[in-house]
């Protein structure tokens, strides 16, 4: 639709919709800067034991100390990678194991308990497990994040594609569609909204595989980081090792959300 077609009451409307966003997006700013020059003020003042909490100013300074000598990025980058890769890794198996559950209802009916059992279960506690059986390094880890957001993604997308309306599914059995026909056509449209949905969730769940992971057997990373400065007794090492790691959540959670827009304006 061009602009030439929108009313004006319309365009109004989207405007004060955009207005609403730029507020909240300032807003929440706002109370981030809040709180950080607070969090100074009160390490300089001595109102609270800087030693146990850092401060802003102490971990800007850490975090360019790291940055100029490389070993920022250096951890940064080994974090990341294991996390996108769990991240792929765990999203297509679920949706693959999801696809194959909604293909056989018999298998989907066996592996139903089994599926509510491994979602029950702290995948997290697991780890060291998985870790003695896949091996220490890179693999372990990376199976680490898989195993936390599988069983998840299986689940939320076998319940999406079952959730497709049943006289939609009939039409195309009636014209002689197949079932990949039906499942290309119907369902996997269908449940696009749920997979992004599940993305998002995904994201939380692959850096906490990746940070356990590293806790327990990494020599590098955001982990190993957060686990080296609290042994070492330097709070503003692990201070900085989490803002870090919040931020680039946020940037990939941003990413998703940004597809997730383009998506729906596409299907608009």
């Amino acid at each position: 639709m061009s602009n030439n077609q929108i009313s004006k009451e319309h365009r109004e409307y989207l405007k004060k919709v955009k207005k609403r966003k730029y507020t909240i997006l300032l807003t929440q700013i706002t109370i981030l800067i809040l709180v950080l020059i607070l969090w100074e003020i009160a390490a300089r003042f001595n109102w609270i034991d800087t030693f146990l909490t850092s401060y802003p100013s102490g971990i800007w300074k850490l975090f360019l100390e790291y940055a100029k000598n490389g070993d920022l990025f250096y951890h940064v980058g080994i974090s990341v990678f294991e996390t996108i890769v769990g991240f792929i890794a765990g999203t297509l198996l679920g949706i693959l194991i999801a696809i194959g559950l909604w293909w056989s209802d018999f298998w989907a009916r066996v592996l139903d308990p089994y599926l509510v059992v491994l979602n029950s279960l702290p995948k997290t506690a697991l780890a060291p497990i998985i870790i003695i059986w896949v091996g220490a390094g890179y693999s372990g880890i990376i199976v680490t994040a898989i195993t936390v957001s599988i069983v998840i993604t299986i689940m939320n997308m076998f319940v999406s594609f079952i959730s497709v309306d049943d006289d939609k599914i009939r039409l195309l059995q009636t014209f002689g569609a197949t079932k990949f026909q039906i499942l290309k056509k119907v369902v996997i449209p269908y449940s696009i909204p749920t997979m992004i949905s599940t993305l998002k969730v995904n994201i939380g769940l692959s850096w906490v595989g990746v940070i356990v992971g590293e806790f327990l057997v990494s020599k590098a990373g955001i982990g190993y980081l957060i686990v080296y400065g609290g042994q070492v007794f330097r709070l503003d090492l692990v201070m900085m090792s989490v803002f870090i790691l919040a931020l680039i959540s946020a940037l990939m959670y941003k990413g998703i959300a940004i597809l997730e827009d383009k998506f729906m304006k596409w299907q608009d």
